[in-house]
């Protein structure tokens, strides 16, 4: 509550009024679209209208000084059209007309106000979506739940990567910062309603975006978010619904739409941001500009960041003991970081479109790159895996080179790179058609220095290319959308989509370099071989494994009469790999009355196993939290070898891979009683089959270690543990998503207001762990059950204040390494607040702060002697608050 009094006080501290001005407008004589682009420009402002009502417009040519009233009264002199001011800052340009029957009033929703009273360059645009149904409707008449984060909401949060921009903003999806998990420090999972983050399909102006090279969190292979630069995004259109019968495999818990920039502003900016503890120094500069004429536009954005590590520690237990006996060892305090790496990022993103003589082509491509540092586990130099003396070495041993220990760093270099072309139009019959050719990779090469192959002894390097991984894909779209006519089975003509597409995924493993996995002689009295900390890729490993899918989908909207709109899709798909599916989708609205309507849907969806997770393995090293010794885990694929091996033991069947599959309800209100006003209540439940999760492990004896070793296993004869990705179990998850807005204007401004909830359940019905209280509980409270966004946005003249309240409810997390207890970790509230001036038409400061009051999460037990404070599976930001200053610039 004291959180909540201070947010609220803060606020109206900052609730300030400013001075307002008039603007040089200079506009040529052309079309009413392109001028009144150019108008919101100049303005500074966001100015929406319907396509069908500007299209063969002309407009005359004004120049002066005026308010943005008078331009407009000026541009639409002589037509039939009127504007009106919704909210401070944006107008809406129309013709009269008179609400139909059986409509909701003010059915379109409201543009957001802008973060500031100069940077929401808008453009004319029809306000629909595009996510949820392929022929577009507005969010609050959608047949399903959609949330629409505006460019002005996403621009608030201060991380350049998109994953944590939208858990910031959006309830009910969370990231992890797991840090010390090898790649996933770097390629962090994500979850929407609870479920993995290759649950929730991800497209970029419609089309399917290609996965990470990266397995995570459980075996999920998702679409990395950070390479996407985030001042490219106009928009994200999140689908909270299942949509595998429109979009395919994947879209089980939903779909996440990134709608790219195409206007023609010319923008930068740069921004500093440190933690209250002073580390973690990020400097983010961005770029972009375009150009548009009637016929063909080009944008281009570029972003660049570079973040400082962050910790959050104590010192090691093993490392304290071993201070009292080597009190000249002068070790650091801690000897290890827990936090995030040290990281730097380019981004750069670019679009464009051309009219041909055979519709539109258009084009977009994208190219990422990123680097990063993060510590591993501190070895003791009384860790026998990596200091026993050998025979192998006489005279020599670990000692000589580390005399107090050492901890490797464990490194990522990351590319991706992903490119669309299209043409689209419409035929003389009327046949909307979109034709595309897309191409995504994105490769990871691990790196690692500082540490040392223990097996080789003296021979070893201290600097290893552990290899790396590979994920491409290639996609072909045919899609149509057209209207026909179904006397007495709709009024008015049925929206139809349809289409074919190819997709082929391919992942590659890169072998390291020799001293990455080589066996050493020390190897047999114990020292563990590879790169300690990661062991490289084998040639043995070195391979590449495709899958190759082809569907074909119809997708069908229409007003069964005035007050009842259905929807209907089904689709096929046949995969080379293990078969095909048959899916679709149900989706009723009905208009209750004019303020107030019904919807609900219901689907079949299914996720296909990726050949990554049919084909890849993996090795790696860690601490024990109990012994402080090396240990060595190993993953493998559920067809090859060492599964056979395993499925030797009694009881014990290791498993090929099969589509996941599901099938989801929805069904939720959707109330309009005022203009600016906009609340929706939605209730959902998913049950999931066969889902693709890690197995329990499977600890070795020693003649499976040798029969490893046999089968040359990197680290073979010193696996102690094997797992495999497996179809494990069943869930249901259920819950309820709210959202209400409200925009208006307040004593000479624009006052937004909005609060956004979820809760949500997961359970698990059917397990071969469900003897295990600990890990089904572990499970189902991985994530929040509830979480809640409330935020408060007041714009006047020059100056804009912000404010957000995040609340998250309880979580569990493993209590210790067995698994067998779990921790329970309470609510979190953070507090974020910002303040905005505009310096110029041309310049904006803004300066802010995220966790005002500096909340942290309880402390984490496990892995405690390790130095770890808080759990690495948190689902925000563990590192305290975090202060800010942007500065905007456009030209």
């Amino acid at each position: 509550m004291r959180s909540v009094l201070l947010y609220l006080a803060s606020c109206a501290f900052l609730t300030v009024p400013a001075v307002a001005q008039d603007h040089a407008i200079r506009i040529p004589a052309g079309s009413l679209s392109e001028a009144l682009n150019q108008l919101s420009e100049q303005l500074d402002t966001v100015i929406i209208a319907e396509s069908a009502d500007l299209s063969g417009t002309q407009s005359r040519q004004i120049t002066g000084t005026m308010t943005a009233r008078e331009a407009l009264s000026a541009l639409l002199e002589d037509t039939d059209l009127e504007f009106t001011s919704k909210v401070s800052g944006v107008w809406v340009v129309r013709r009269s007309a008179e609400p139909q029957p059986g409509s909701l009033h003010f059915a379109r929703p409201l543009a957001r106000p802008t973060p500031f009273a100069s940077f929401e360059p808008l453009r004319i645009y029809d306000t629909v979506v595009v996510t949820g149904t392929r022929a577009g409707s507005p969010a609050i008449e959608s047949l399903s739940p959609v949330d629409v984060l505006d460019r002005a909401t996403l621009g608030a949060p201060v991380s350049d990567d998109l994953t944590d921009v939208i858990a910031e903003i959006l309830p009910g999806f969370f990231a992890q910062r797991r840090p010390l998990s090898d790649g996933a420090v770097f390629v962090r999972p994500y979850s929407l309603r609870n479920l993995s983050a290759d649950h929730t399909l991800i497209l970029v102006d419609g089309k399917r975006r290609h996965r990470s090279a990266m397995l995570n969190a459980g075996g999920s292979q998702s679409p990395d978010l950070a390479m996407i630069p985030t001042n490219a995004i106009d928009r994200v259109e999140v689908l909270r619904d299942g949509a595998s019968a429109q979009y395919g495999s994947d879209a089980i818990a939903g779909v996440i739409n990134i709608i790219t920039r195409r206007d023609a502003m010319t923008d930068g900016f740069a921004q500093y941001s440190q933690y209250y503890e002073g580390d973690g120094v990020q400097k983010r500069l961005g770029l972009g500009a375009g150009h548009r004429t009637g016929t063909h536009g080009v944008r281009v954005n570029l972003d660049y960041s570079h973040a400082a590590a962050t910790s959050r520690a104590r010192q090691r237990l093993d490392a304290m003991a071993y201070m009292e006996a080597h009190p000249e060892a002068n070790l650091s305090d801690p000897v290890q970081k827990w936090g995030q790496p040290e990281r730097e990022d380019f981004r750069l993103l670019t679009n464009g479109n051309m009219a041909t003589a055979f519709g539109e082509m258009y084009g977009l491509a994208s190219l990422s790159w990123g680097q990063g540092v993060s510590d591993f586990n501190w070895r003791s130099p009384e860790a026998q895996s990596a200091y026993a003396e050998s025979d192998a070495f006489e005279g020599w041993t670990l000692r000589d080179v580390y005399p107090h220990g050492f901890k490797p760093q464990f490194g990522q270099e990351e590319r991706d790179s992903a490119a669309t072309l299209g043409l689209k139009g419409k035929s003389k019959a009327g046949l909307h058609y979109d034709l595309s050719a897309g191409f995504g990779e994105n490769q990871i090469d691990y790196f690692l220095y500082k540490t040392i192959n223990a097996s080789m002894g003296p021979a070893s390097p201290f600097e290893f290319d552990a290899g790396g991984l590979r994920q491409r894909e290639y996609n072909l779209n045919a899609d149509f959308q057209t209207e026909w006519n179904a006397p007495g089975i709709a009024e008015g003509p049925v929206e139809l989509a349809f289409g074919l597409e190819r997709r082929v995924e391919q992942y590659t493993t890169l072998a390291g370099d020799l001293a990455s996995y080589e066996i050493g002689p020390g190897a047999t009295d114990g020292l563990t071989s590879g790169s300690n900390g990661f062991p490289g890729y084998t040639p043995m490993q070195s391979k590449t494994h495709d899958q190759t899918n082809w569907a074909a989908y119809v997708d069908a909207t229409a007003h069964l009469t005035a007050t009842t709109r259905a929807g209907l899709a089904v689709r096929f798909e046949d995969f080379d790999s293990f078969g095909s599916q048959f899916i679709g989708k149900l989706a009723l609205r009905q208009d209750l009355t004019h303020t107030l309507a019904f919807r609900a849907t219901a689907s079949t969806g299914f996720k296909a196993p990726t050949p990554a997770q049919l084909y890849s393995e993996r090795t790696s090293q860690g601490v024990d939290a109990e012994t402080l010794d090396i240990f060595t885990a190993g993953r493998f694929t559920p067809t090859g070898e060492v599964a056979t091996i395993i499925s030797l033991r009694p009881g014990t069947d290791i498993s090929s891979l099969s589509p996941e599959t599901s099938e989801s309800l929805s069904a939720g209100l959707v109330w309009q009683p005022i203009p600016g006003f906009a609340a929706s209540l939605d209730a959902y439940n998913i049950d999931l089959h066969d889902r693709i999760f890690t197995s329990d492990e499977f600890i070795l004896t020693p003649e499976e270690r040798i029969s490893l070793t046999a089968l040359g296993v990197p680290g073979g004869e010193s696996i102690t543990t094997v797992f495999f990705y497996q179809n494990d179990f069943e869930t249901r998850t259920s819950g309820v998503d709210v959202a209400i807005r409200y925009a208006t204007d307040l004593a000479g401004g624009a006052l937004d207001l909005g609060l956004t909830y979820n809760t949500n359940h997961t359970e698990v019905l059917n397990a071969s762990f469900l003897d295990n209280p600990s890990r089904v509980s572990r499970f189902e409270n991985l994530h929040p059950r509830n979480s809640m966004l409330a935020s408060l946005r007041y714009q006047k003249d020059r100056i804009t204040v912000s404010g957000k309240l995040r609340r998250f409810g309880p979580w569990q997390d493993y209590l210790n390494e067995a698994g067998d207890q779990v921790q329970t970790f309470g609510s979190e509230v953070f507090v974020d607040a910002s303040i905005a001036f505009d310096l110029t038409d041309q310049t904006v400061i803004r300066a802010g702060v995220e966790n005002l009051f500096n909340a942290y999460p309880d402390e984490a037990e496990r892995q405690a002697s390790k130095g770890l404070i808080y759990s690495r599976n948190a689902p925000y930001d563990t590192d305290g608050g975090l202060f800010y200053i942007r500065f905007d610039l456009k030209l």
